[in-house]
């Protein structure tokens, strides 16, 4: 199978053990690796129209010097030369530096070919290489790849163009053979060849699209599979809840369960009834109703006699989690609260507990995953906020239990199209309807600094008996900086406020428990107004807080605003969340347009994705996100979909191993170590 694929790069012409070193570096071991490594752009010398170049791009123009070319001198071995092109009726000015040999090359009247970057405003272009004549003869597409240092372009082109002239007869085809008819895609060898060295725009269109199209099935399918085999490795984890006491307990709420929670509840009871261990996300807007439907699903797991546990990023969050579902379950199940703060004497008695199962449910921060945290029988876990726990930690709970049923919480809205990528090994429910009487809360954009329209809007809110916090944006450069200018805001809203109205500060730079110490007194009423940096973000519920003021609203993406003006509306009364912002440019000003227009987060996530990209939805790194080399997951969506429906038929229908239509897919899928992995995990 593909052996000679698989051959060090050394055996490819002109790859002597000096380049394969730094080829090493840039992951570049196999004669696979090297036919698979793609340009990230292409540079064109096609001459456009001057109306078509873009501003600061790189150009090629082609034109007729009006006089001959003039050199000035500056400095040890500088120079700069000046020639004007007649471009169509245009005059361009070109400008070259340090190459004053040239002016011996060039004469008036003679056509000339110049590439370099285009000054749209000036009519100018700052010359990267020139040539005597017309452009016809220029290759016209040249493939620019991501180099180190130790590399250069002109060597990487020729080493890749030796291992296609000689390697390009082995690469097979994975795909089959109806799938490539029926989607018009090129053949593997013909795309691989094209976006090396594409003849043309078109060809190198279709390229691309075939491989974006592998990539993504590729992906799709050990998604679906890994799903497929997790359940698989985990039979006999049916729970046998008990209806009634459950039904009593719904209704028991001093509220109704909107359609929307009702149909989330019915996937997970679905999935505990199952013998396969559930892998779901149960995505929901903030103040959507996701507890509600956390504490009926862990109540299941109690009357079916397991325990269960919630598990949360922060310890304010693990205190408010314990006291509403205290609340809610009154005297139905024994809860407790495990965080880092708890030590000593106390904390022995809850491990004590929690082992002899003398706890139902077990609340608290990563603090519950640690090795002294041993469970009695533990059949349900939810983690909160899922994306701000890395997979190691949730592998470690999993390996604590026997086999868990797993529930992720999620209050960032995840446009449906990353939600079936990022977490396509899961199930996905999504509360998208908001609980009976809640308002949606007014936004307003404000441009400029605190006016005092603001302020007394401010003021007045407090008057009617409310609370407001006031949010600076972390500046990421500096730490310094960001506490500054919110310690700045605090003492400039404190002169005006108090001593009638009482400011408080939280910011990055307190500590766990003072952070805490503010976040209560806040709660309490004992604080009117809160200055703080994004650290309310997550999840802390002060239903007398009416209004959210954001400075610099600007420098947060649409998803951020929305969670911050989520802190607000918790309540029955009318809430407000001003935007304080000054964009610079149009994405900006869009962003504060639709955070006025909607306060859907769905529709905002969708949108953030169209100004934003993919990344800032998961924090880079540890998200999972997949990194493909020729997909974009936001601008190839439709690919993304028809790969998703085509994966979920072939794994469905066990053509993977059945059929030999796709054999070579198979052995690729097989050489991930995850789907090996994921078996035994």
């Amino acid at each position: 199978m593909d052996s000679r694929l698989q051959l060090p790069i050394t055996e490819v012409k002109g790859i002597g053990e000096k380049l394969a070193a730094h080829l090493n570096e840039l992951g570049l071991f196999t004669v696979e690796d090297l036919l698979f490594y793609f340009p990230y752009r292409y540079d064109s010398y096609e001459v456009k129209p001057l109306t078509e170049l873009a501003h600061d791009e790189k150009a090629t123009i082609e034109g007729q010097l009006i006089a001959d070319p003039v050199v000035q001198f500056y400095g040890k071995k500088k120079s700069r030369l000046t020639m004007n092109l007649q471009v169509e009726n245009f005059a361009v000015k070109a400008v070259m530096f340090n190459r004053a040999f040239a002016k011996k090359q060039l004469n008036a009247g003679e056509t000339v070919t110049v590439t370099g970057k285009w000054d749209q405003h000036r009519l100018q272009i700052t010359v990267s290489q020139f040539k005597k004549g017309s452009a016809k003869s220029q290759e016209p597409i040249q493939p620019v790849y991501t180099l180190k240092e130790s590399v250069t372009l002109v060597t990487l082109r020729k080493v890749i163009k030796a291992a296609i002239d000689e390697y390009l007869e082995d690469i097979n085809e994975i795909l089959p053979e109806d799938y490539v008819l029926s989607y018009k895609l090129p053949a593997r060898r013909q795309a691989l060849r094209q976006m090396h060295y594409p003849e043309s725009r078109v060809m190198l269109k279709h390229a691309k699209r075939r491989f974006i199209y592998e990539e993504f099935l590729l992906f799709q399918l050990k998604m679906q599979l890994l799903r497929k085999l997790q359940r698989e490795a985990t039979s006999g984890n049916a729970q046998q809840y008990n209806n009634d006491t459950l039904t009593d307990f719904v209704q028991s709420f001093p509220f109704e369960l909107t359609g929307a929670q009702k149909r989330s509840l019915a996937g997970i009871l679905k999935d505990m009834k199952s013998p396969y261990r559930m892998n779901r996300l149960l995505q929901g807007d903030v103040g959507s109703g996701k507890t509600a439907v956390a504490a009926i699903s862990l109540y299941a797991s109690i009357t079916a006699g397991k325990q269960g546990a919630l598990m949360v990023p922060t310890e304010i969050l693990a205190e408010q989690h314990y006291e509403s579902l205290t609340s809610l379950f009154k005297d139905r199940a024994k809860i407790v609260l495990l965080t880092g703060s708890v030590k000593g004497k106390k904390r022995k008695e809850i491990l004590e507990q929690i082992k002899n199962h003398h706890v139902d449910i077990i609340i608290g921060t990563h603090a519950l995953i640690q090795d002294d945290v041993e469970f009695s029988d533990l059949g349900f876990v939810i983690v909160d906020e899922q994306h701000r726990f890395g997979v190691n930690q949730r592998r470690s709970l999993r390996d604590k239990g026997l086999h868990p049923d797993v529930l992720f919480m999620t209050a960032t809205p995840i446009p449906r199209t990353l939600a079936i990528t990022a977490f396509g090994d899961m199930d996905v429910s999504v509360i998208d309807e908001m609980p009976a009487g809640r308002k949606p809360v007014e936004t307003y954009w404000v441009k400029g600094e605190l006016t005092d329209r603001v302020l007394s809007f401010i003021q007045k809110e407090i008057q009617k008996g409310h609370q407001a916090y006031v949010i600076c944006p972390l500046i990421e450069e500096s730490e310094q900086l960001e506490v500054q200018d919110a310690i700045d805001l605090y003492h400039k809203l404190a002169e005006i406020y108090e001593p009638h109205i009482t400011v408080g500060l939280m910011h990055g730079r307190l500590g766990n428990e003072e952070k805490e110490e503010v976040m209560k007194q806040f709660a309490a009423n004992e604080i009117q107004i809160l200055v703080s940096t994004t650290v309310v973000e997550v999840g802390v519920n002060v239903p007398n807080a009416t209004l959210m003021v954001v400075h610099d609203a600007e420098r947060f993406g649409l998803s951020q605003l929305h969670q911050l003006r989520g802190r607000v509306g918790r309540g029955a009364e009318q809430s407000y969340c001003v935007l304080l912002a000054d964009p610079k440019n149009e994405v900006g000003k869009e962003r504060m347009r639709i955070m006025t227009e909607t306060t859907d987060g769905f529709e905002l996530s969708e949108q953030d994705l169209k100004l934003r990209g993919p990344g800032d939805f998961f924090g880079r790194k540890q998200s999972g996100m997949p990194e493909f080399k020729v997909g974009d997951m936001v601008h190839d969506y439709r690919a993304l979909e028809t790969a998703r429906q085509d994966a979920a038929e072939i794994i469905s229908n066990d053509l993977l191993y059945q059929d030999e239509r796709f054999r070579e897919i198979l052995h690729l899928i097989e050489e991930d170590e995850n789907i090996a992995g994921k078996v035994l995990d």
